[in-house]
């Protein structure tokens, strides 16, 4: 019955991985069928955290954060969780021996959300990069790899950098929201009730610089997840282009995302290129 169990937690990781991003879900089905459900996997488990600091105002949210880090605890002791969602979690973290600081330090910075956020330091903001979005794809990578630390250790500057691009988007993206709604201001020395087109063409600049860097990174990755991550590469470029080709100001009003219609095109593209054996 445990495999049941097993199978039932899988396929609620992959039902809140495509009802929470369409991008990833996308993306996602290009990687081979095992690298894919731990890749579900880990992100069920991070969306769900995101959730509670994000979304859930109307609620408790440090009991609830506290809540399910004493069921991910136990899930990892007792070796199984009737919570869905933990226990796949749990079961690729044993599998694939990811990184316990990882998990730890991507806690910390979703229990840093639950107050109010105004970096104004940049080792302050580059560590919260790092715990909310760069060991995301740490974990991931240690999938990629199947466990192995040396192929680990030569990727993970790449895959730093992509987590970090990925993150300084959503920045970027949900102003409206983090700075009206949640009163958070991730970049430092930015003020968003006077935000410049000089202010927005540095941090563009910054984040241009992360994709070079993943580019490399990507390019050397192993071939079962090598597509996977370009395709999630390729959505976040087109939208690093739509977010540079909008004001300032319009940032502030309105949350910039890609068509439904351009995600398919850019996949068809790219599944045309991969069998032209272009990539």
């Amino acid at each position: 019955m445990q495999n049941l169990h097993d199978q039932v937690s899988f396929s609620c990781s992959k039902l809140v991985t495509k009802s929470y991003s369409s991008s990833f879900s996308r993306a996602i089905l290009l990687f081979p069928e095992e690298i894919r459900q731990a890749i579900y996997n880990i992100y069920g488990f991070v969306r769900f955290a995101d959730e509670i600091v994000d979304t859930f105002h109307d609620f408790p949210k440090r009991e609830l954060m506290d809540d399910f880090m004493k069921q991910y605890e136990d899930a990892m002791n007792k070796g199984i969780s009737l919570n869905p969602i933990l226990h796949s979690f749990t079961q690729t973290v044993k599998k694939y021996q990811i990184d316990q600081g990882l998990i730890d330090a991507f806690i910390d910075s979703m229990y840093m959300d639950l107050g109010e956020i105004n970096y104004q330091n940049r080792a302050e903001y580059e560590a919260y990069i790092y715990g909310s979005a760069e060991v995301v794809g740490l974990m991931c990578l240690t999938v990629f790899v199947n466990g192995d630390v040396k192929e680990f250790k030569k990727l993970e500057p790449f895959a730093r950098s992509l987590g970090a691009a990925f993150q300084k988007i959503n920045f970027l993206r949900d102003i409206q929201a983090d700075f009206l709604v949640l009163n958070r201001m991730y970049f430092p020395g930015v003020d968003f009730n006077n935000f410049t087109q000089e202010d927005k063409n540095t941090i563009e600049k910054d984040i241009a610089y992360d994709f070079e860097q993943a580019l490399i990174g990507i390019k050397m990755l192993p071939i079962s997840s090598k597509l996977a991550v370009f395709m999630a590469y390729r959505y976040y470029i087109n939208l690093f282009k739509k977010i540079k080709n909008t004001e300032p100001k319009v940032l502030l009003t309105k949350r910039i995302r890609v068509s439904n219609a351009r995600k398919a095109y850019l996949m068809f593209e790219l599944l045309l290129t991969k069998n032209l054996n272009l990539l």
